[in-house]
């Protein structure tokens, strides 16, 4: 901004904390467009319809374990960051399907920092109360995922029951591969920039952004997420070039990428 900036593009890791950085933008004459994670004051938003990613997470944990046979059971639902608007939004999205569901939420965490360690931790600790009739576990992403799964196995859960993820990590769709995750939500990265690039230079130019909706006020667009399960990792990450089957299948995962179709 001090170097004569008209639009800041900005990447929050806290929405409310960069709240800070929108009004001195502003003071500066300078706009802002909130990239992926909601910054209320900015001049526009493009992200993912974060509700829509809670229900699809939520959604395909139900459709699994109807298609195994099960229709009531046991719930863990390990949510992100208390201070992240899109973590809210995961887990209303969530919630909106689970709530409904016939299945029980028998557990729910929200993991400070988004922390693996924390969503391993909070697990171990409701095996000995949930392991009985656990059917499966909602994790908001990735990152918790592999902290509960890593809880899961130590605690003897065998066969894994279905968790969710997101943001299609090169170790959670390995993790899908090899079974021990049910699915991810991929949000291609392309569409998103090139949106972001677009709005930034209609602003720098003195023009509103092309927007489709809004959010809190914020002039905004919201692209649409992509489930991603084991039969679909070829015609999704693949397909795009987010990761190439090269670099899921090392040698580590070379049997269950046959059995997958990757090879």
């Amino acid at each position: 901004m001090t170097q004569g900036a008209k639009v800041l593009v900005l990447d929050a890791v806290d929405g409310k904390s960069a709240v800070t950085i929108v009004n001195e933008a502003k003071a500066k004459g300078v706009k802002v467009v909130a990239y992926d994670r909601f910054i209320a004051g900015a001049d526009y938003y493009v992200s993912f319809d974060n509700i829509k990613v809670g229900q699809l997470q939520a959604t395909t944990l139900v459709d699994i374990l109807h298609q195994a046979g099960k229709t009531s059971g046991d719930l863990v639902m390990v949510n992100g960051s208390p201070t992240d608007a899109n973590a809210a939004d995961f887990k209303s999205g969530a919630h909106s399907v689970l709530d409904k569901s016939g299945f029980t939420i028998k557990a729910e965490y929200d993991t400070p920092d988004w922390s693996p360690d924390k969503a391993q931790a909070f697990m171990e600790s409701q095996l000995t109360t949930v392991k009985p009739n656990l059917v499966g576990v909602y994790a908001a992403n990735d990152g918790t995922a592999g902290g509960v799964i890593t809880a899961l196995k130590a605690g003897g859960v065998s066969p894994m029951v279905p968790v969710t993820g997101q943001d299609a990590e090169l170790t959670g769709i390995q993790r899908i591969v090899a079974g021990d995750q049910a699915m991810t939500v991929y949000k291609a990265i392309r569409p998103q920039a090139q949106d972001a690039a677009k709005n930034a230079v209609l602003l720098a130019n003195g023009k509103p952004p092309a927007s489709s909706t809004t959010k809190d006020g914020v002039p905004a667009t919201l692209l649409t997420p992509v489930a991603v399960t084991r039969s679909n990792i070829k015609d999704t990450v693949v397909k795009d070039g987010f990761y190439t089957v090269a670099q899921i299948c090392t040698p580590q995962f070379a049997d269950a990428c046959k059995t997958a179709g990757l090879q």
